[in-house]
């Protein structure tokens, strides 16, 4: 799927703007110029009689093409030496009529031939940050500040942890759309479900994927929403970005109300998701055999089937802090 499609449409939509702005601005400095200076209106009347001539001797050919072409440069360049001369004795910079692009690589267009351009991946990334749905989880937990150090009172635990963080570090920098690759988070509250989460997800959208996040309270909340409203604003909205992401993360699955409707819908989207060979990370405070308690075995089979799970364990890592601090 790639880049998330609103943010895609968004963020060409605001490079097509900023490139006519662009535009539209050297023009209404030049017209200034002109205003002012007759002088440099008239060498850019001539330096555009030399751009058309050059043209139709480049198209024409003929004996004696190359000969003109240099000499025709070569007038061109004096104009414009000539004009810069001008406007910098009086005050002005020798660029002032310049285009002045944010990006002087591809001239706000986003891509340079037909490479996208590192400015327009850097705005998808920034944008695929506040699309996930992890706010300043994202900028704040990350895998490089995920401390090992808390789970080092028994070592059991801490080989466990390296071991999970392992798993992930590699799921996150190795993903590919497609890949159909799952994870179940196990463990209680304070253990580094969300930061671990939240760091796989901050890697996938850097290498250009859709990511979403949404607690498990949020989403059957989405679909309530969905299931009494009057019209269908959403169709191709919030519901279908669930099914449809590169990576889906559902925080806290066992938190929501448990009914025959929330059951149904996390069946349904979990079954559509792995249908379409698409990963999803699911967290839980539950045990395995609370999972299997709670829910359908048709959800509890394609979880602990379908799934890879990672059992987190140790000390709650924020009352250890809290300790410190």
């Amino acid at each position: 799927m790639g880049y998330n499609r609103d943010n895609l449409r968004r963020i060409k939509e605001e490079y097509e703007g900023k490139y006519l702005l662009a535009r539209a601005d050297a023009e209404r400095r030049r017209s200034e110029l002109h205003a002012r200076f007759p002088e440099v209106a008239e060498f850019d009347a001539a330096m555009r009689g030399i751009g058309v001539e050059l043209l139709k001797t480049a198209v024409g050919g003929g004996p004696g093409a190359q000969d003109r072409l240099a000499e025709l440069r070569h007038q061109n360049e004096d104009l414009m030496a000539a004009r810069a001369e001008f406007l910098e004795a009086n005050g002005y910079p020798a660029d002032y009529s310049e285009i002045r692009y944010e990006c002087p690589l591809c001239g706000d267009t986003g891509y340079i031939d037909t490479k996208m351009c590192d400015c327009m991946r850097r705005a998808l990334i920034l944008a695929g940050y506040e699309s996930s749905g992890l706010g300043q989880l994202i900028e704040r937990q990350t895998f490089e500040n995920f401390s090992l150090d808390y789970y080092r009172q028994k070592p059991d635990q801490y080989a466990t942890m390296q071991r999970n963080y392992d798993a992930l570090y590699r799921f996150a920098h190795e993903f590919r759309a497609g890949q159909c690759r799952n994870f179940a988070l196990f463990g209680g509250t304070g253990l580094g479900k969300t930061h671990l989460s939240s760091a796989v997800a901050r890697v996938v959208i850097e290498r250009g994927y859709d990511v979403c996040y949404v607690t498990a309270v949020g989403l059957i909340a989405d679909y309530e929403y969905d299931r009494f409203k009057s019209s269908r604003e959403d169709e191709r909205g919030t519901l279908a970005r669930y099914a449809d992401c590169d990576l889906l993360i559902i925080d806290d699955l066992g938190t929501e109300v448990s009914n025959q409707f929330t059951v149904s819908v996390i069946y349904n989207l979990i079954n559509t998701r792995l249908n379409r060979a698409l990963s999803t990370v699911i967290s839980t405070n539950l045990s395995q055999k609370e999972l299997r308690d709670r829910y359908w075995d048709r959800i509890t089979s394609r979880i602990l089937g379908e799934y890879q799970p990672l059992v987190f364990s140790g000390v709650d890592v924020r009352a250890q802090k809290l300790r410190q601090g």
